[in-house]
């Protein structure tokens, strides 16, 4: 095996992975993703013991125990580009032998969930409940820059998608993803299952309209109007896709859910998300763990 450089693979003085500042001794084999690093109390509150704590910028993680399972919480940042760097590091902690600087023989796969906060985009979705994301699409361009597209599939609604909104394309190409179904069926038990767009930002790249007009100021309403085969797009966010697409390509299990906390087409807003997203953590927390 081709020994893994120096600038390619950056470890710390100590030998954590550079970014997350962790060792594979501090990391659990099920590990949930949130974007605020707030975030990552309002879940290890829940754990039995919190055997480990370290942050690195956005980068927080905790991992403890809970119903006597070992489980890590990690916050990302927000965005695909953190995402880029938070799965890759996950997979090379578990997977690299970081002395050597090889990929290790044996592969083992990590379950990464998502809880986060989303826009709905179907006026039927009320605010504070959750929505699982089976099929994530980027906007981003992400998976893009990596080989493997064929492995991801979803050829058909990827094409039916871009002929639909009249695909500009001066914006990246978009992809389909599926989530893990093993985690879909551990986890989503009356949920809303549906398609999650990940954008590139939180504006323009989602529609909305300050002091900059859009490039496409009706592609809302064509993404609102989709329907490939019965199934429509339910909401906005700004990490499931890379998620789920990395996760693929690595060989890891991932999921998305997210508690709506704005319905995009009725106008709403939560008026008390946090309680819907604690529900939401303790409800995946069980599952996740049973």
């Amino acid at each position: 095996m081709n020994r893994i450089g120096d600038s390619e693979l950056i470890l710390n003085a100590d030998g954590s992975i550079f970014h997350l500042h962790l060792k594979p001794e501090n990391l659990a084999d099920n590990v949930i993703l949130v974007g605020d690093q707030g975030r990552v109390e309002m879940v290890s509150k829940y754990f039995d013991e919190i055997e480990f704590k370290v942050q690195n910028r956005e980068f927080k993680t905790h991992t403890g125990t809970y119903n006597g399972k070992r489980i890590s919480v990690l916050s990302t940042g927000i965005g695909t580009d953190n995402i880029d760097i938070v799965v890759n590091e996950l997979d090379a902690l578990v997977n690299i032998d970081l002395e050597k600087r090889v990929p290790k023989k044996e592969h083992k796969t990590l379950n990464l969930v998502r809880i986060g906060t989303s826009g709905a985009l179907q006026g039927d979705i009320p605010v504070d409940t959750p929505v699982l994301s089976v099929t994530s699409i980027g906007f981003d361009g992400l998976l893009n820059f990596y080989e493997g597209n064929e492995k991801i599939g979803n050829d058909n609604i990827r094409e039916a998608f871009k002929k639909h909104t009249n695909w500009n394309e001066k914006l990246a190409n978009p992809y389909f993803v599926d989530a893990s179904k093993y985690l879909i069926d551990k986890i989503g038990e009356g949920m809303t299952h549906g398609i999650t767009i990940s954008a590139p930002g939180f504006y323009g790249p989602q529609g909305r309209v300050l002091r900059l007009n859009t490039i496409d100021n009706s592609l809302n309403d064509k993404i609102t109007a989709f329907n490939f085969e019965g199934r429509k797009i339910t909401n906005y966010e700004m990490e499931s896709s890379a998620i789920a697409g990395l996760s693929l390509l690595l060989g890891h299990n991932a999921i998305t859910v997210c508690s709506i906390i704005a319905n995009r087409i009725r106008k709403e807003y939560s008026q008390n998300y946090k309680l819907a997203v604690d529900k939401l953590i303790k409800t995946i927390l069980d599952r996740l763990t049973a």
